[in-house]
């Protein structure tokens, strides 16, 4: 597809996915770069110098002097903006209806919402007129449209891509998205955007190597540990997604309680104030959606104190919710409640916007990233989405589990030596630090393979036995894999006390790997912890 081809077919679009479309002298290549003739599609939040950024408020209609920080990484790389695409006004809303240009509605149903704020972006990728669409997601805007329409929709780690150029809806927890048809198509993208802006307050450079805990390699993935207030087509979809993460990977059940609490705190307290002092100069003017500065105008009865009161019940939130992600790689959720129709939104703007939040709200809160990714169809035809959360920055792990949710093939990544622990040298265990200090990252969780049992042994401290005895549970005992260089190797041989050694071991994916496990002395049926299921539940015992 040329970037004229795709204009055209921009102009042709039958709903009020765009606002402005540029010029067509505007619509060519100028550079050779990795993504060179692309077009794509820019929500009207973010700058092209010389185009108008109306926020979705047509009074606003002063071209941008520059272009955003993000939108030139990809000009310098080849692809070609084409249009700038309708949004929940000043991307506040999760509909996509509270627009002056019109509302947008699924490309699946003329009846139900397309989603927002990011409506327009998603709806341009969904028909097809552009390869991929730029959106931004502050509680949900860029995975909720990404849902309704049976996309990807990556919102990366706050700060990995610039916010430079964004007309600002809460600045300390705004992302600039994407949203595509695969989570191919996000790749090339990503890397493009990903970079570090010291010019903008809110960037933060990518590390080097993962953070503490995230594995290079997901293969966890944590579900809630109770039922959620579903739609009934939403349910049935749900215990879909459910049955397919586990084809997917292994699956364990936590409370996601904290979660959802921090999501309400995005609206229900003094958080919504970062809007108001963000817009909230805009709202007397001409244009402004009534539904949109009413929710605003709300923060005007909180108070300093508020807002304190506020931050302190999100860090201990933020330390709950980090519990979930102790024995897993990454948290599963849907990304709505439901799928409301436009007439639905119409009755109950603030209620039926609310709803749909649930379970997206505190992503940037609680510093998450997330991607939405497809999940099948619900019984009335409708797309239905659900999500994967997991730590900041691990961004490149996620999406490659993001693909092997959606069945598209991801490159293995390179390894050293890979080391099975179970015990003493688990995240966040004694021993760990050792592991650390020999330059080993976190390669996967995983599971032994069937017919292991588990033993406490005598030692420096307290510590587990793997044993093949081939009458241990087909589900296998915890463990993680640990990539390290190979001369830590050798470096710990020193530090391992008997019955424990290191030797072979089958993990439950049928690979095998050198891992610690016992001798035979250590089956002592007085000592047996196998049901369990593992080091860190035996303890928690």
């Amino acid at each position: 597809m040329t970037p004229l081809v795709a204009l055209k077919a921009a102009r042709d679009v039958d709903q009020p996915a765009f606002i402005s479309l540029l010029d067509e002298d505007r619509v060519q290549s100028t550079s050779d770069g990795p993504l060179a003739g692309i077009p794509f599609a820019v929500k009207d939040n973010i700058d092209i110098a010389g185009v108008p950024t109306t926020g979705g408020c047509p009074a606003r209609d002063t071209p941008a002097t520059e272009t955003a920080f993000a939108v030139q990484r990809l000009l310098d790389r080849g692809a070609v903006p084409i249009g700038k695409t309708n949004l929940d006004q000043f991307a506040t809303g999760l509909v996509g209806t509270r627009s002056p240009y019109g509302a947008c509605h699924s490309v699946f149903s003329p009846a139900h919402v397309s989603g927002g704020s990011s409506s327009g972006s998603a709806v341009a990728v969904a028909l097809g007129v552009v390869p991929f669409a730029l959106g931004t997601d502050t509680a949900g805007s860029g995975r909720v449209p990404a849902a309704f329409n049976g996309l990807v929709g990556v919102k990366p780690t706050r700060g990995l891509v610039s916010t430079r150029g964004l007309l600002p809806a809460c600045p300390s927890l705004d992302c600039i998205t994407t949203l595509t048809r695969t989570v191919a198509g996000a790749r090339p993208v990503l890397d493009a955007l990903v970079a570090f802006d010291e010019a903008d307050p809110w960037s933060r450079p990518a590390p080097a190597l993962l953070p503490p805990g995230v594995a290079r390699r997901m293969r966890v993935i944590a579900v809630p540990d109770g039922p959620l207030d579903l739609d009934p087509e939403h349910e049935t979809a749900w215990q879909e997604a459910l049955a397919h993460a586990a084809r997917v990977g292994h699956v364990v059940r936590v409370d996601v309680t904290p979660f959802l609490a921090a999501a309400r705190l995005l609206y229900e307290a003094a958080f919504v104030a970062e809007r108001l002092a963000a817009f909230g100069h805009l709202l007397d003017g001409p244009g402004v959606d009534p539904t949109v500065r009413s929710i605003v105008r709300g923060a005007d009865r909180y108070s300093g104190a508020d807002v304190f009161a506020g931050l302190h019940e999100l860090a201990r939130l933020r330390r709950l919710a980090e519990r979930a992600f102790t024995g897993a790689d990454a948290l599963l959720l849907p990304v709505t409640p439901g799928h409301p129709t436009l007439a639905e939104v119409a009755a109950d703007p603030v209620g039926v916007n609310t709803r749909l939040g649930t379970f997206t709200n505190m992503a940037n809160l609680l510093d998450l990233c997330a991607v939405a990714v497809p999940a099948g169809s619900r019984a009335d035809g409708l797309p239905f989405g659900v999500q994967l959360l997991a730590p900041a920055f691990a961004d490149g792990p996620l999406l490659d589990l993001a693909a092997r949710w959606t069945g598209e093939t991801v490159a293995p990544p390179a390894t050293r030596t890979l080391l099975a622990v179970a015990g003493a040298h688990l995240s966040g265990q004694p021993a760990n630090s050792d592991l650390v200090r020999l330059g080993g990252v976190l390669h996967s969780r995983a599971r032994t393979g069937p017919g292991h049992r588990v033993y406490t042994v005598d030692g420096p401290f307290p510590r587990p036995g793997l044993l093949h005895t081939g009458d241990g549970p087909a589900g296998g005992i915890e463990l993680e894999v640990w990539d390290l260089p190979e001369a830590a190797i050798g470096a710990l041989l020193p530090t391992i006390a008997p019955p424990l050694h290191l030797g072979p071991l089958t993990l439950d994916d049928g690979s095998t790997v050198l891992g610690f496990v016992a001798d035979t002395s250590c089956a002592d049926p007085a000592r047996d912890i196998t049901a369990y299921g593992g080091w860190r539940a035996y303890l928690s015992s």
